[in-house]
């Protein structure tokens, strides 16, 4: 066999190939120890943690000295540019865009104000500003109770740590006030420990245990769709697990449908609030996001919240996940082109598509129910008894938490457009059965003429129809927000500057 050295004085050209291979060759493995020399440098840098805090430090601020590129991309949650068709994260009032909401919710609070959720930045800013936690002056009490801040801050773990879960949920809104200022999260989904993702809200862990199941064995991907069920999911306040103490409850014990959820409530006679007009028992639902997602193509893929909500981004050759949760048609190359190859025009397209056919059923929906609650009011006027009045109310409430249960449900037309098309449908059949009912009785009461649809064409006149005195009710507010919020502020920063923290370079 010829050797090598004897082919290469035969094929002197030969040699030159083989020396400039051997160059590219060591040439490409120095690229390639290079950048893994170099990637590791970044990754030595990008972790080096710089202070060291307590495991319940609530201050967002704190957690990103340490993770600064989490933290640069959820400031972006205080963005509020994106309105898309129907929501985003611009301030939206609700009541404004559909007044036939004051009527659906006529003594409760809901009708007061309801504007559509801005990003994580303004959870505290929102619920001290929503006429909903009224403007408690002068030893006054907030008609909420301090649960309503169970889903706003970091602050609220380190609280039930500190006094207890149900000591936290006792008393009304106003008492923790100086308690609970930092946005939502770092500490709401992550243990400062590992940084490993963890459940800091007890009532999802009690639901869980409620079912037999043990939350603790859930896997990452599903960790990361839990995290957002610990707030964006139906809840209701038990009063009577804790004496005097409206606990927070997620009412999953028979399930997650919007039927098992009902039996649940009808079971135990719980009723959110009597409605104004119509004396219904009715059931508020809350955001039955998670719930909604679980009964989607998405869920059934094994696509989690974060996934689409706060998709993987690269810097620097760094990969993170994007802490800017928003609607993912605000980023939809990062969400959704990851696994789908439409054009974003096109998925846009798809998604208002569904939206706007089912908010087309959800309105006759809205309709039917503000008429439902108006006859109702008329019945009663006109001398109905409870016995006549019992299976309509009761239609009435199954038939709105059906509605509610889909409006509710934040992105539930995207999430699972067939499952919230059928609870809507539902909810139809049973408001024009109910309706049926009252036509009969009104009838059978004299009422002979149909019944005139009230002038709600705008909020103003909605409020003004249920009686409502939203101007008071403003003005007690913003002397509030004057007077009372700067003192929480201020008792606020000065126990949060003996809360330790540790530079580990000095």
């Amino acid at each position: 066999m010829n050797s090598i050295s004897n082919q290469i004085k035969q094929k002197p050209w030969l040699g030159w190939l083989m020396f400039f291979l051997t160059v590219i060759l060591v040439f490409v493995l120095g690229l390639l120890a290079s950048s893994i020399v170099e990637r590791r440098a970044e990754a030595a840098y990008a972790f080096t943690p710089q202070v060291q805090y307590e495991n319940f430090e609530p201050r967002n601020e704190i957690w990103g000295k340490n993770f600064p590129m989490e933290y640069q991309s959820y400031k972006k949650t205080a963005d509020t540019l994106f309105r898309s068709k129907y929501n985003g994260s611009a301030t939206i009032d609700m009541l404004e865009v559909d007044p036939r909401l004051v009527v659906l919710w006529a003594g409760y609070g809901f009708s007061k104000d309801y504007k559509q959720g801005r990003g994580h930045s303004y959870a505290v800013d929102d619920i001290r500003n929503t006429l909903r936690t009224g403007g408690p002056l002068k030893g006054g009490t907030s008609p909420m109770p301090n649960t309503c801040w169970t889903c706003k801050s970091p602050d609220v773990p380190r609280l039930m740590e500190k006094i207890g879960v149900a000591e936290f949920y006792q008393g009304t809104w106003e008492t923790k006030g100086a308690e609970i200022v930092n946005s939502i999260g770092c500490a709401d989904c992550h243990d400062a420990s590992t940084m490993e993702l963890h459940i800091s809200r007890p009532a999802l862990i009690e639901a869980f245990e409620r079912k037999g199941e043990n939350i603790a064995e859930a896997s990452h991907q599903e960790m990361r769709s839990l995290v957002c069920a610990q707030c964006h999911v139906e809840y209701y306040f038990d009063k009577n697990k804790v004496e005097g103490v409206p606990y927070l409850t997620f009412p999953w014990d028979k399930g997650y449908s919007v039927e098992s959820m009902e039996e649940y409530y009808d079971d135990i006679e719980f009723a959110d609030w009597t409605h104004k007009l119509s004396r219904a028992p009715m059931l508020k639902a809350q955001h039955p996001g998670y719930e909604t997602y679980m009964t989607g193509v998405h869920a059934s893929r094994g696509v989690s919240c974060a996934d689409c909500h706060m998709p993987f981004m690269s810097e620097g050759g760094q990969k993170y996940t994007d802490h800017h949760v928003q609607s993912p048609l605000n980023n939809v190359a990062n969400s959704c082109q990851v696994c789908h190859r439409e054009e974003t025009d096109k998925l846009i397209h798809d998604v208002y598509e569904r939206q706007d056919r089912i908010i087309e059923n959800r309105d006759k929906l809205e309709e039917l129910l503000v008429r439902s609650h108006v006859e109702a009011k008329l019945a009663w006027e006109l001398g109905a008894t409870e016995e006549q009045m019992t299976a309509i109310l009761q239609d009435i409430r199954h038939a709105q938490w059906r509605w509610d249960y889909a409006a509710a449900s934040h992105g539930g037309s995207f999430h699972s457009p067939v499952e919230i098309s059928r609870v809507i449908g539902t909810g139809i059949t049973i408001a024009q059965e109910g309706r049926i009912k009252l036509s009969r009785l009104l009838f059978s009461l004299g009422q002979t003429e149909e019944v005139a649809y009230p002038d709600i064409s705008s909020k103003a006149a909605a409020q003004a129809f249920i009686g409502m005195d939203a101007a008071t009710l403003k003005a007690e507010k913003e002397i509030f927000l004057q007077t009372v919020v700067p003192g929480w502020d201020l008792v606020a920063a000065e126990r949060e500057s003996t809360y330790p923290v540790k530079s580990l370079f000095d």
